[in-house]
């Protein structure tokens, strides 16, 4: 891939996770003039109030993502920091890709688990981190490790990291929102709507719940798709970038085949950091890849595609 593209796709993925950020605050904001407008029986004061509640929320959740989503995304995979006298060959690897890729030298964690797995994260190339399991240690090959650290170095020089914490947190927090309203409607949720109704109001509060009601439903499902579908373009972009770096497409297409074959389970994987890893570590999301809702590809187009690269 020429070194413009790269250029371009780099540009890209930060206009759009700054998009992202923008798009997410309007929804909020939008969800909470509903939320509030159904609460208080019509009244958009109070509609106000919740709204600007809804946007310094999400404004702090952001700030959180940016500034401290790499730390908990480590803690909660249980992983350590190591050095390069721990595993001199694993940081050979990765500073022979950084010198390839043009982008400095991440952190390299490590995850104590048998299951071989392996992510990128952090907000920038300058704050990148890659951490793999004890498993994709032992069980991979020198060419099969390569074309992994390949594939995390795309995603940190292709900024794809930051998007990644960027659209997880969007998406959970709108998530939640959602899912507070709706709760709320079951427990009697808002004030009284009397006076809305005394003023003649009932009708137009009456299709405003529905509307919100609608949105709250219809708005977490549209986000969670296009988060998945921006998810499989990345790891497919990251996959060609990978072979870019290394001119090897059989090392990585080995890996992703012995990784996805592998019985092992990755007990500290959840749906909350799942989308991260190069291969989905919940292993009934990966028979199901096809769905609109996975984050990644199947792995046979994968490696079919990495395959014809040989060509």
């Amino acid at each position: 891939m020429p070194v413009e593209t790269f250029h371009t796709l780099i540009s890209r993925n930060k206009r759009n996770s700054w998009l992202l950020i923008a798009v997410f605050v309007v929804l909020f904001v939008g969800m909470g003039l509903l939320i509030g407008a159904v609460w208080g029986g019509g009244d958009w004061a109070f509609s106000i109030i919740v709204a600007v509640i809804a946007a310094v929320v999400a404004f702090i959740l952001i700030m959180f993502s940016y500034f401290g989503g790499a730390s908990a995304v480590l803690a909660i995979s249980k992983a350590h920091t190591i050095r390069k006298a721990d595993d001199p060959q694993l940081f050979n690897v990765v500073e022979e890709l950084s010198i390839a890729a043009g982008t400095p030298m991440p952190k390299i964690y490590l995850i104590n688990d048998t299951a071989p797995n392996a992510f990128a994260t952090g907000r920038n190339p300058k704050h990148a981190v890659v951490a793999i399991t004890t498993g994709l240690r032992q069980k991979l090959k020198r060419d099969e490790l390569q074309g992994v650290m390949a594939h995390e170095m795309s995603h940190i020089r292709n900024y794809d990291i930051l998007f990644a914490m960027l659209m997880a947190v969007m998406v959970g927090v709108l998530v939640m929102l959602c899912d507070v309203f709706l709760r709320s409607l079951w427990f009697g949720g808002g004030r009284r709507r009397s006076r809305s109704s005394k003023e003649g109001g009932g009708a137009a509060h009456a299709i405003l719940l529905i509307v919100a009601l609608v949105l709250a439903i219809i708005a977490p499902i549209l986000a969670r798709m296009i988060q998945m579908a921006m998810s499989r373009q990345r790891e497919y972009l990251a996959d060609a970038s990978a072979v870019e770096l290394t001119r090897n497409p059989e090392g990585l297409a080995g890996a992703l085949a012995r990784i996805s074959d592998d019985p092992e389970v990755l007990e500290v994987a959840n749906r909350a950091t799942a989308h991260l890893y190069i291969v989905h570590p919940i292993k009934r999301f990966e028979k199901r890849a096809k769905s609109i809702f996975s984050t990644h590809p199947p792995i046979k187009d994968r490696i079919e595609r990495l395959m014809s690269l040989t060509q």
